[in-house]
Formats: C-alpha cells, sequence, structure tokens
C-alpha cells in the first residue's frame, strides 16, 4: 500500500503564501514601479485574493518595503556565501564580481528596483534603500575591502587602494548594464543578447585575472577555474522564481 503523501503544515503553507505574494510583487514594483504598481494585478499573479495579499502585508507601501528588502537581502546573502568559500582571497573576490553580473542579467526585477531607488534617492525623494544602507550595504562592502586588504597583504593581489579596486571592478558592471540602450543605439548591437552577455562576463572575468593579480599566469587560472564553475544563469521574469505559486484562496486564520 502507497504511503499517503504528506501535506504541508499550516506554517509551510503560509510561508509558501507569502512567498509567492513577494514574487509576484517583486515583478509588478520592478516593472512599474511603487506608483504604478496595482495590489491588484499583484494578487492576481500570486493566485490570492486582495483580502490575503492584505493579511499578510498592511499595504502597498508595507509590500514594497517587504519586495526591496529581498532583492536586497538576495545579494547580500550570495555575496556572503562566496566569502566564506575555501579558495583564495583573489578568487573569491572574482566570484564576488561574476556573482554581481550574473545578477544583474538574470534578475532584472532586482536590478530595476534597486535602479529605481537609486533614482529617488538621488532626487531626493522619500525612499526605502536609505535605511537599509546601514543594514545591507556597508557591512557587505566592508567585508569585500577586508577581503581585499587580505589578498593585497599576502601578496596575491597588486598593492593599490582595495576601495578603488571595489569601485573599478563592480563599477564596470553596473556601467554596463546602465548603459545599455545607449550602446544599442550607438553600437548598433545589443549587450542583453544572451550571445554578447557571455562573451562579455568572459571578457570581465578574464580582464580581472590579468590586472589585479600579482602573478598573471596565477590569475589566468583563477579567471578560468571560475568561469568553468559558473555557468551564465538564464534570466527570469520574477523575484524569488518561488514554484507552484497558484495557491488557494483559503480564509487565513486570525492567528499569523
Amino acid at each position: 500500500m502507497a504511503s499517503p503523501t504528506p501535506t504541508r503544515s499550516q506554517a509551510e503553507r503560509a510561508d509558501h503564501t507569502r512567498a509567492c505574494i513577494l514574487d509576484a510583487a517583486i515583478r509588478e514594483f520592478s516593472e512599474n514601479g511603487l506608483a504604478g504598481a496595482r495590489t491588484e494585478q499583484i494578487a492576481e499573479e500570486a493566485g490570492v485574493n486582495k483580502a490575503l495579499l492584505y493579511y499578510y502585508f498592511k499595504g502597498k507601501d508595507d509590500l514594497y518595503a517587504a519586495a526591496l528588502e529581498q532583492v536586497i537581502d538576495s545579494v547580500r546573502a550570495e555575496s556572503a556565501s562566496v566569502l566564506e568559500t575555501n579558495v583564495s582571497t583573489g578568487e573569491r573576490f572574482v566570484q564576488i564580481v561574476l556573482g554581481n553580473f550574473d545578477r544583474s542579467h538574470s534578475h532584472p526585477a532586482l536590478r530595476s528596483m534597486i535602479q529605481q531607488e537609486m533614482v529617488r534617492l538621488h532626487q531626493g525623494e522619500e525612499n526605502r534603500i536609505g535605511p537599509m544602507a546601514d543594514r545591507f550595504f556597508r557591512p557587505l562592502w566592508q567585508m569585500v575591502d577586508r577581503l581585499l586588504e587580505d589578498g593585497i597583504s599576502s601578496g596575491e593581489l597588486i598593492r593599490v587602494d582595495p576601495e578603488q579596486m571595489r569601485y573599478a571592478a563592480l563599477g564596470a558592471n553596473l556601467l554596463y548594464f546602465l548603459s545599455a540602450p545607449l550602446i544599442k543605439l550607438a553600437m548598433h548591437t545589443d549587450p542583453l543578447d544572451p550571445r554578447e552577455l557571455e562573451a562579455r562576463r568572459k571578457a570581465a572575468v578574464e580582464y580581472l585575472g590579468q590586472t589585479i593579480f600579482t602573478d598573471r599566469q596565477h590569475g589566468a587560472r583563477v579567471a578560468a577555474r571560475v568561469l568553468a564553475r559558473t555557468p551564465m544563469p538564464k534570466a527570469t521574469t520574477g523575484g524569488s522564481t518561488f514554484p507552484n505559486c497558484n495557491i488557494q484562496q483559503a480564509k487565513p486564520s486570525l492567528k499569523k
């Protein structure tokens, strides 16, 4: 006799529902911004009714804050995991830079939401990214700078300002994706075409291997290893890409 299929607990169903709402919210906010996003569309995409959406989130602003926090936390979590890998400091940094490139390509919703917040910050408008700077970005950048300092002290990396090394490597990725529409107009080629992206990510990693390492042969080997173990990811349309987000429209319990 076959064993019965295990059912998910109420807590697991609640986590699944919340994740699906956030996934749909990230997609909607990235495409339409905070002002243009519609909670009705988010609820429909998540497979829930609006009452259930407001059960998990107080309102549109609360949902936006949670979506943005998830987007930024995914950056922090992925980078922090690389920092803990058992390879040289230089190799960890190259992996971080490649991860940054791949997130910008494979998660356009993530890139769009952060860019929108940066514009709001630059224009002096109310924004959510400012309060998150201390919680997410400063600790992450400080960890990366300490990593670079260790690589310089050990002699693996060239002796330059570690902050400048971070700005140059990560800033190149940012410029590439921000200027993609202009590049397409000026050069008559699409920087976001999969073949162009694959060539650019390979060139970016190989460039680091030849510029930040004191031993260029060692740098070339590092670049080759990083590329070999990190295939280019496919682009997604959502945030967390949480699977099977077709949720039963059940009446929520009074207790969270």
